[in-house]
Protein backbone atom coordinates (compact mmCIF):
# COMPACT_ATOMS: atom_id res chain seq x y z
CA UNK A 1 0.00 0.00 0.00
CA UNK A 2 2.60 2.29 0.96
CA UNK A 3 4.60 1.34 -2.70
CA UNK A 4 1.46 1.65 -3.93
CA UNK A 5 1.24 5.76 -2.32
CA UNK A 6 4.62 6.63 -3.26
CA UNK A 7 3.92 5.82 -7.06
CA UNK A 8 0.67 8.67 -6.79
CA UNK A 9 1.67 12.62 -7.78
CA UNK A 10 1.33 14.29 -4.51
CA UNK A 11 -1.72 15.87 -5.22
CA UNK A 12 -3.86 12.86 -5.56
CA UNK A 13 -1.76 11.63 -1.76
CA UNK A 14 -3.34 15.19 -0.49
CA UNK A 15 -6.78 14.31 -1.59
CA UNK A 16 -7.23 10.85 -0.14
CA UNK A 17 -5.66 12.08 3.40
CA UNK A 18 -7.97 14.92 2.97
CA UNK A 19 -11.06 12.38 2.48
CA UNK A 20 -9.72 10.13 5.08
CA UNK A 21 -9.37 12.86 7.82
CA UNK A 22 -13.29 13.99 6.65
CA UNK A 23 -14.43 10.49 6.98
CA UNK A 24 -13.13 10.30 10.51
CA UNK A 25 -14.25 13.09 11.82
CA UNK A 26 -17.54 12.77 10.60
CA UNK A 27 -17.82 9.60 12.62
CA UNK A 28 -15.92 11.14 15.56
CA UNK A 29 -18.69 13.75 15.81
CA UNK A 30 -21.28 11.87 14.89
CA UNK A 31 -21.03 9.82 18.15
CA UNK A 32 -20.10 12.70 20.34
CA UNK A 33 -23.82 14.42 19.18
CA UNK A 34 -25.73 11.13 19.49
CA UNK A 35 -24.40 10.09 22.79
CA UNK A 36 -26.10 13.41 24.86
CA UNK A 37 -29.84 12.18 23.35
CA UNK A 38 -29.37 8.61 25.06
CA UNK A 39 -28.73 9.39 28.19
CA UNK A 40 -31.16 12.57 28.31
CA UNK A 41 -34.39 10.07 26.91
CA UNK A 42 -33.13 7.40 29.37
CA UNK A 43 -33.57 9.77 32.17
CA UNK A 44 -37.20 11.13 31.43
CA UNK A 45 -39.64 9.47 33.24
CA UNK A 46 -42.16 6.99 32.61
CA UNK A 47 -46.31 6.99 32.05
CA UNK A 48 -47.37 5.54 35.51
CA UNK A 49 -50.73 3.23 34.93
CA UNK A 50 -53.51 3.67 36.25
CA UNK A 51 -57.40 2.82 36.48
CA UNK A 52 -59.09 3.00 32.98
CA UNK A 53 -55.99 2.79 30.82
CA UNK A 54 -56.46 0.84 27.58
CA UNK A 55 -53.02 -1.35 26.88
CA UNK A 56 -51.73 -3.69 24.69
CA UNK A 57 -49.60 -6.76 25.93
CA UNK A 58 -47.43 -8.57 23.59
CA UNK A 59 -44.94 -11.43 23.80
CA UNK A 60 -42.23 -11.87 21.69
CA UNK A 61 -43.01 -14.76 19.27
CA UNK A 62 -45.97 -15.48 21.28
CA UNK A 63 -48.90 -13.80 19.13
CA UNK A 64 -51.61 -15.94 21.26
CA UNK A 65 -50.19 -13.86 24.19
CA UNK A 66 -51.32 -10.46 22.42
CA UNK A 67 -54.07 -9.23 24.71
CA UNK A 68 -55.88 -5.65 24.47
CA UNK A 69 -57.25 -4.78 28.05
CA UNK A 70 -57.98 -1.82 30.50
CA UNK A 71 -56.68 -1.41 33.74
CA UNK A 72 -59.61 -2.47 36.42
CA UNK A 73 -60.57 0.58 39.06
CA UNK A 74 -58.52 -1.31 42.00
CA UNK A 75 -55.65 -1.39 39.30
CA UNK A 76 -55.03 -4.82 37.90
CA UNK A 77 -55.48 -6.88 34.68
CA UNK A 78 -56.82 -10.50 33.97
CA UNK A 79 -53.44 -12.19 31.63
CA UNK A 80 -53.66 -15.66 30.42
CA UNK A 81 -51.94 -18.44 32.41
CA UNK A 82 -50.66 -16.62 35.26
CA UNK A 83 -54.60 -14.41 36.21
CA UNK A 84 -54.62 -11.13 38.26
CA UNK A 85 -51.71 -8.99 37.48
CA UNK A 86 -51.32 -5.66 39.61
CA UNK A 87 -49.79 -2.86 37.33
CA UNK A 88 -51.52 0.11 39.30
CA UNK A 89 -48.93 3.13 39.95
CA UNK A 90 -46.08 0.81 37.79
CA UNK A 91 -44.62 2.31 34.90
CA UNK A 92 -45.19 0.72 31.42
CA UNK A 93 -41.60 -0.83 31.75
CA UNK A 94 -41.70 -2.24 35.14
CA UNK A 95 -45.55 -4.09 34.33
CA UNK A 96 -44.01 -5.67 31.14
CA UNK A 97 -41.11 -6.87 33.69
CA UNK A 98 -43.51 -7.94 35.91
CA UNK A 99 -45.44 -9.84 33.31
CA UNK A 100 -42.31 -10.88 32.09
CA UNK A 101 -41.23 -12.57 35.68
CA UNK A 102 -44.68 -14.15 36.01
CA UNK A 103 -44.82 -16.12 33.47
CA UNK A 104 -41.09 -17.25 33.85
CA UNK A 105 -41.80 -18.26 37.53
CA UNK A 106 -44.64 -20.09 36.21
CA UNK A 107 -42.83 -22.22 33.41
CA UNK A 108 -44.95 -21.19 30.86
CA UNK A 109 -42.33 -19.39 28.60
CA UNK A 110 -38.58 -19.48 29.11
CA UNK A 111 -36.81 -15.57 29.27
CA UNK A 112 -39.98 -13.69 28.11
CA UNK A 113 -39.64 -10.36 25.94
CA UNK A 114 -43.09 -8.49 27.12
CA UNK A 115 -43.89 -5.58 25.39
CA UNK A 116 -46.85 -3.23 26.55
CA UNK A 117 -48.21 -0.19 24.49
CA UNK A 118 -50.60 2.19 25.68
CA UNK A 119 -53.52 2.83 23.67
CA UNK A 120 -55.75 5.02 25.55
CA UNK A 121 -55.31 7.05 28.57
CA UNK A 122 -57.53 7.32 30.99
CA UNK A 123 -56.36 6.91 34.18
CA UNK A 124 -53.71 9.69 36.60
CA UNK A 125 -56.03 12.93 35.09
CA UNK A 126 -56.62 15.60 36.76
CA UNK A 127 -59.39 18.14 36.52
CA UNK A 128 -58.46 22.08 35.87
CA UNK A 129 -61.57 23.70 36.59
CA UNK A 130 -62.94 27.56 36.59
CA UNK A 131 -61.30 30.66 34.87
CA UNK A 132 -59.19 28.72 32.21
CA UNK A 133 -59.63 28.85 28.24
CA UNK A 134 -60.03 25.03 27.76
CA UNK A 135 -61.42 23.54 31.62
CA UNK A 136 -61.45 20.00 31.37
CA UNK A 137 -59.47 16.53 32.60
CA UNK A 138 -55.98 16.17 31.29
CA UNK A 139 -53.85 13.26 31.75
CA UNK A 140 -50.68 12.91 33.42
CA UNK A 141 -48.32 12.08 30.72
CA UNK A 142 -45.35 11.71 33.06
CA UNK A 143 -44.65 10.97 36.41
CA UNK A 144 -42.87 14.63 37.47
CA UNK A 145 -46.48 16.49 35.51
CA UNK A 146 -45.89 19.96 37.46
CA UNK A 147 -49.29 22.26 38.12
CA UNK A 148 -47.70 25.23 35.62
CA UNK A 149 -47.51 21.87 33.33
CA UNK A 150 -51.04 21.33 33.38
CA UNK A 151 -52.04 24.76 33.63
CA UNK A 152 -50.10 25.66 30.21
CA UNK A 153 -52.69 22.70 29.30
CA UNK A 154 -55.76 24.04 29.61
CA UNK A 155 -54.68 27.29 28.13
CA UNK A 156 -53.84 29.31 31.78
CA UNK A 157 -55.91 31.30 33.02
CA UNK A 158 -58.38 33.51 31.52
CA UNK A 159 -58.68 37.53 31.17
CA UNK A 160 -61.17 37.56 34.26
CA UNK A 161 -59.15 34.65 36.14
CA UNK A 162 -57.50 34.89 39.70
CA UNK A 163 -53.82 34.65 40.74
CA UNK A 164 -54.29 32.44 42.93
CA UNK A 165 -54.64 28.39 41.62
CA UNK A 166 -56.50 26.02 44.65
CA UNK A 167 -54.69 22.37 44.01
CA UNK A 168 -57.14 19.89 45.87
CA UNK A 169 -56.46 15.50 46.06
CA UNK A 170 -54.83 13.59 48.51
CA UNK A 171 -51.51 12.45 49.62
CA UNK A 172 -50.81 9.96 51.90
CA UNK A 173 -54.36 8.98 52.43
CA UNK A 174 -55.12 12.00 53.64
CA UNK A 175 -57.21 15.33 52.07
CA UNK A 176 -54.71 17.83 50.31
CA UNK A 177 -55.38 21.52 49.32
CA UNK A 178 -52.94 24.22 48.51
CA UNK A 179 -53.75 27.64 47.57
CA UNK A 180 -50.67 28.69 45.33
CA UNK A 181 -49.98 31.83 43.65
CA UNK A 182 -49.52 31.85 39.73
CA UNK A 183 -47.54 34.38 39.12
CA UNK A 184 -45.02 33.95 41.67
CA UNK A 185 -43.72 30.37 40.61
CA UNK A 186 -41.85 32.72 37.47
CA UNK A 187 -41.83 36.09 38.80
CA UNK A 188 -40.45 35.48 42.36
CA UNK A 189 -38.85 32.06 41.49
CA UNK A 190 -40.63 29.84 44.17
CA UNK A 191 -40.18 26.65 42.37
CA UNK A 192 -41.17 24.73 45.45
CA UNK A 193 -44.68 25.86 45.14
CA UNK A 194 -44.58 24.33 41.65
CA UNK A 195 -45.78 20.91 43.26
CA UNK A 196 -45.59 17.85 41.76
CA UNK A 197 -49.31 16.37 40.79
CA UNK A 198 -50.95 13.09 40.95
CA UNK A 199 -53.67 11.50 39.34
CA UNK A 200 -57.17 12.27 40.57
CA UNK A 201 -55.80 16.11 41.78
CA UNK A 202 -58.29 18.92 41.24
CA UNK A 203 -56.99 22.62 40.02
CA UNK A 204 -59.22 25.44 40.22
CA UNK A 205 -59.15 29.22 39.44
CA UNK A 206 -61.34 31.20 40.86
CA UNK A 207 -62.71 34.44 39.65
CA UNK A 208 -60.40 37.55 39.71
CA UNK A 209 -61.21 39.86 42.55
CA UNK A 210 -63.86 42.78 41.02
CA UNK A 211 -64.16 46.95 41.69
CA UNK A 212 -67.03 48.87 40.48
CA UNK A 213 -67.00 52.57 39.37
CA UNK A 214 -70.17 54.70 38.21
CA UNK A 215 -70.86 58.45 38.14
CA UNK A 216 -69.44 60.75 36.47
CA UNK A 217 -66.98 58.88 35.22
CA UNK A 218 -65.77 58.12 31.39
CA UNK A 219 -66.51 53.77 31.76
CA UNK A 220 -68.33 52.88 34.17
CA UNK A 221 -68.95 49.40 35.35
CA UNK A 222 -66.83 46.48 36.80
CA UNK A 223 -62.95 45.68 36.52
CA UNK A 224 -60.65 43.22 37.92
CA UNK A 225 -58.53 44.51 40.56
CA UNK A 226 -54.78 43.92 39.66
CA UNK A 227 -52.20 43.64 42.62
CA UNK A 228 -51.59 46.76 44.98
CA UNK A 229 -54.20 48.59 42.80
CA UNK A 230 -55.25 52.11 44.45
CA UNK A 231 -57.98 54.43 43.90
CA UNK A 232 -56.27 56.30 41.33
CA UNK A 233 -55.47 53.50 39.13
CA UNK A 234 -58.85 52.53 39.30
CA UNK A 235 -60.21 55.69 38.33
CA UNK A 236 -57.34 55.74 35.37
CA UNK A 237 -59.37 51.81 34.33
CA UNK A 238 -62.75 53.65 34.46
CA UNK A 239 -61.26 56.35 31.81
CA UNK A 240 -61.09 59.06 34.73
CA UNK A 241 -63.72 61.62 34.78
CA UNK A 242 -65.92 63.21 32.81
CA UNK A 243 -65.70 67.08 32.12
CA UNK A 244 -68.41 67.13 34.83
CA UNK A 245 -66.86 64.69 37.33
CA UNK A 246 -63.95 65.52 39.47
CA UNK A 247 -61.09 63.21 41.09
CA UNK A 248 -61.27 65.46 44.09
CA UNK A 249 -64.95 64.36 44.84
CA UNK A 250 -65.33 60.34 45.40
CA UNK A 251 -67.13 58.27 47.51
CA UNK A 252 -65.90 54.57 47.99
CA UNK A 253 -68.58 52.39 49.65
CA UNK A 254 -67.04 49.47 51.32
CA UNK A 255 -68.29 46.49 53.13
CA UNK A 256 -67.45 45.62 56.29
CA UNK A 257 -66.79 42.39 58.07
CA UNK A 258 -70.39 42.54 59.77
CA UNK A 259 -71.66 42.88 56.75
CA UNK A 260 -72.52 46.84 56.83
CA UNK A 261 -71.42 49.19 54.01
CA UNK A 262 -69.09 52.00 54.81
CA UNK A 263 -69.00 55.56 52.69
CA UNK A 264 -65.26 56.42 52.82
CA UNK A 265 -64.17 59.62 51.06
CA UNK A 266 -60.55 57.61 49.96
CA UNK A 267 -57.31 59.24 48.88
CA UNK A 268 -56.33 58.50 45.37
CA UNK A 269 -53.37 56.80 46.81
CA UNK A 270 -55.58 54.22 49.13
CA UNK A 271 -55.83 50.76 48.39
CA UNK A 272 -58.76 49.31 46.32
CA UNK A 273 -60.36 46.15 48.01
CA UNK A 274 -62.60 43.20 46.46
CA UNK A 275 -65.86 44.61 45.47
CA UNK A 276 -65.20 48.23 46.33
CA UNK A 277 -67.93 50.58 44.62
CA UNK A 278 -66.45 53.79 43.60
CA UNK A 279 -68.72 56.80 43.19
CA UNK A 280 -67.33 60.18 40.84
CA UNK A 281 -68.91 62.92 42.21
CA UNK A 282 -69.88 66.16 40.01
CA UNK A 283 -67.59 68.63 40.30
CA UNK A 284 -69.13 71.73 42.53
CA UNK A 285 -67.83 74.35 39.73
Amino acid sequence: MTQRLLGLPTLRISQLLAATSLVFAGLTGHAQTTAPVQSASQAQPDYPLGAGDSIRVQVFQNPDLTIETRVSENGSITYPMIGAVDLGGLSIAAAGKKIADALQKGGFIQKPQVNIVLLQIRGNQVAVLGQVNRPGRFPLETANTRLSDMLANAGGATAAGADIAVVAGVRNGQPFRKQIDIPSLFLAEKQQDNIVLQGGDSIYVDRAPMFYIYGEAQHPGSFRIDRSMTVMQALAQGGGPTTRGSEKRLRLHRKAADGSVQQIEPKLTDPVLPNDVIYVKESIF
